[in-house]
């Protein structure tokens, strides 16, 4: 069962001494406690029935809106408690720009464009075909106090005719990426050796708009100690591994020099992105090499190229991932510990997208900066991914799920209810296990992208796979009406029965069941889910009728 509201104050939440903080970030602190206090469901408009239905049109896997491209498992523009994280997020993004002011050099400008090339591609832009919105790259650069401290040293297109507001909001947002680059802080030193890695990031801005980071770190090639780089694209598209491939580009130009970057990102900034199963082909010079094609390719099943199953599965046994859905259908907090940023972001967003065809409603912050870190004493519901390095601040909470990722771990739950392994149905539970059978350490990720999916998805299927025969229209054009009490009172098995009325009373299951109210009856039966639904069904009766 869900745990009750309670009232929550900062001086009860930690005791620990900590730096002195200035005034400015003193109110960014107030602003992030006091955003959580109340997790309320917010009530939708009938305006806001068309934008609803965009987003969960998942006939070709993904969600779009008239702001961008949003998969599941992801925070929406519209979530309660992250639309709240938003707002305090831009708030310290104005906080840093005071403090940076004239910190960072000035940034190459790309090349001029004639008024009818701009005006051509800034429409191309707003329709989200361009591949990225920016190229940055960051590195740790020593201040006046002796410290180290994350800075943009070049950025790809630099925008130019912009009016004093969005010149402004632009650099708070360039500024403030730079902590997702460099969680840690100001903890840098010139180092001679350094594992390159790439992870992921989500900015979601206060008006609801959502940007992807996706982000590589890595020590340039040089003798000597010296001091990692992040190469950061953003981008309102979603899919992490076409990026991961664009950075191995970009990786191979660096070595050569910073200059070798801008050609190959230009044609790739021309680029349309491609549709679900089609290929983009990039032609580029890199020296020692020539001119060569690149060929970047989407998935077919687009819903999904965002996620790495891989990670999930070689870190935690079926058993263990099991104990974590059940946590995360229940919508309980869930921090997870690990020493690698890709680590924790490719669990976060793999865990995510398990419970399709519901999306997590509340914080999802892959990798907390430290600055942020107080956000996991929030009572509300989260994902969270916290390095290891920061870990005592983060398990000093109770009523929550901590999971250890890292290798060598003496313990994976480091922290739990207690329950998560008797929430689940038996019956469903053996089966999704059973179906993970089909995996094992060798499997491809084509191959997890297939089986995770098929032992999961019909979880959902067998509980709550007939809420469409319980929403009532009173005319064709009529919103409809979910009959809870009936939908429960359907289910024959009484543990499934017993987890349904819980189910039912999350943030998660509340917003599904109002976008299907809302949905025009005349699409009832074309989402995804809807047809495997019906897939089900057809497979049941068949069996009926030979026995």
């Amino acid at each position: 069962m869900t745990s009750p509201r309670r009232t929550w104050t900062f001086s009860s939440m930690r005791s620990k001494t900590r730096p002195s903080l200035d005034e400015g970030e003193n109110y960014f602190r107030r602003r992030l406690f006091s955003s959580f206090r109340s997790d309320r469901r917010e009530q939708r408009s009938p305006g806001q029935e068309d934008d609803i239905d965009k987003r969960r049109a998942f006939s070709d896997g993904e969600i779009e809106t008239n702001k961008g491209v949003f998969l599941p498992g992801e925070d929406q523009p519209d979530m309660g408690a992250m639309k709240r994280f938003s707002t305090l997020f831009s708030s310290f993004r104005g906080k840093i720009s005071k403090d940076r002011t004239g910190n960072e050099p000035d940034l190459p400008a790309s090349t001029e464009l004639s008024p009818v090339e701009e005006k051509a591609k800034e429409q191309r832009y707003a329709s989200g075909q361009f591949f990225f919105e920016y190229l940055v790259v960051v590195r740790p650069k020593k201040t006046k106090d002796g410290i180290y401290e994350p800075q943009i040293i070049y950025q790809f297109p630099k925008k130019d005719g912009m009016v004093r507001f969005q010149k402004e909001e632009e650099e708070k947002t360039l500024k403030a990426l730079t902590l997702f680059c460099f969680p840690e802080g100001v903890n840098w030193a010139p180092l001679t050796e350094y594992p390159s890695e790439t992870f992921s990031f989500v900015l979601t801005d206060v008006d609801g708009t959502r940007k992807n980071g996706y982000c590589r770190r890595l020590l340039p090639d040089g003798k000597g100690a010296r001091l990692p780089e992040a190469y950061c694209i953003i981008s309102n598209l979603a899919c992490f591994g076409l990026f991961s491939k664009i950075f191995d580009e970009v990786e191979q130009r660096r070595k050569f020099s910073m200059a070798m970057i801008y050609p190959f990102m230009q044609s790739l900034r021309e680029s349309v992105f491609p549709a679900p199963g089609h290929t983009v082909n990039i032609k580029s010079f890199i020296p020692e090499r020539g001119t060569e094609i690149i060929s970047l390719t989407r998935p077919t099943d687009s819903w999904l190229e965002h996620v790495d199953f891989r990670t999930l599965f070689k870190c935690l046994s079926d058993e263990e991932v099991l104990q974590v859905f059940a946590a995360t259908v229940l919508e309980r907090r869930i921090i997870f510990i690990a020493d690698e940023l890709g680590t924790l972001s490719q669990v976060i967003h793999a865990v995510a997208v398990l419970l399709y065809p519901f999306i997590w409603q509340h914080t999802l912050i892959s990798i907390v900066p430290e600055i942020l870190i107080d956000v996991v004493m929030a009572p509300t519901p989260y994902l969270l991914g916290v390095q290891k390095s920061l870990a005592d601040q983060a398990t000093d909470q109770t009523e929550l799920l901590v999971v250890d990722l890292s290798e060598g771990r003496k313990e994976t739950f480091i922290k739990c209810m207690g329950d998560e392994d008797t929430i689940l149905p038996h019956k469903l539970k053996d089966e999704i296990k059973q179906a993970l059978s089909a995996k094992n350490e060798k499997s491809s990720l084509e191959e997890l992208n297939r089986v995770v999916p098929e032992a999961f998805l019909p979880f959902f299927i067998k509980t709550v796979g007939h809420f469409a025969k319980y929403i009532v229209r009173k005319g064709k054009d009529q919103r409809g009406e979910f009959q809870r009490t009936n939908f429960c009172k359907a289910i024959e098995s009484k543990s499934t029965r017993r987890f349904v009325k819980t189910f039912v009373q999350t943030q998660m299951f509340d917003l599904f069941i109002q976008e299907m109210e809302q949905r025009p009856a005349s699409q009832d039966g074309t989402g995804l889910f809807d047809k495997k639904i019906a897939e089900y069904q057809k497979r049941m009766r068949g069996k009926a009728k030979k026995n």
